[in-house]
């Protein structure tokens, strides 16, 4: 019998390799004074000297309506036709908790995926505190040489 693959497990990996950097974002966009959803796209990856790195940005809720309307009304976008999908995503933002929780939609080719993230080994605010401990990881390499060059 041959196993039919699962298209979530590769998002469930993406997520997990990932928590720290949407985690963080989570929690920075919360912090600039609303809640709202993380996007991020795999669809024009940046290859860097850690690896991949993936566009992700913050919708605050006043703004989410509006991208989400604006964003899935694009012809290729196969997933969230439905008004009642869009509703069904600014109700777990309006209800998600910040400070343990966060709201996902991951976009692959033409499909985007909506996730309410609960459970999460680490918190939002953990990832934040823990990004900013090791900020040096996270930041370009020339940025880190144009800050050396300033202490030469």
């Amino acid at each position: 019998m041959s196993k039919v693959p699962d298209t979530l497990d590769w998002q469930q990996d993406f997520i997990a390799t990932n928590l720290l950097a949407i985690g963080y974002n989570a929690w920075v966009g919360y912090l600039g004074g609303e809640r709202g959803a993380i996007v991020c796209s795999t669809n024009s990856p940046v290859i860097g000297i850690a690896g991949e790195t993936f566009k992700t940005h913050f919708v605050p809720r006043s703004r989410l309506a509006p991208f989400l309307n604006a964003w899935l009304a694009a012809p290729d976008a196969v997933i969230l036709r439905h008004h009642f999908i869009n509703v069904h995503i600014l109700e777990a933002v309006d209800i998600y908790n910040p400070t343990t929780e966060a709201v996902l939609l991951l976009e692959s080719f033409h499909q985007v995926t909506f996730f309410y993230l609960k459970n999460l080994l680490l918190t939002p605010p953990q990832c934040y505190e823990q990004v900013c401990k090791e900020w040096t990881e996270f930041q370009p390499q020339s940025t880190q040489l144009s800050k050396q060059k300033q202490y030469d």
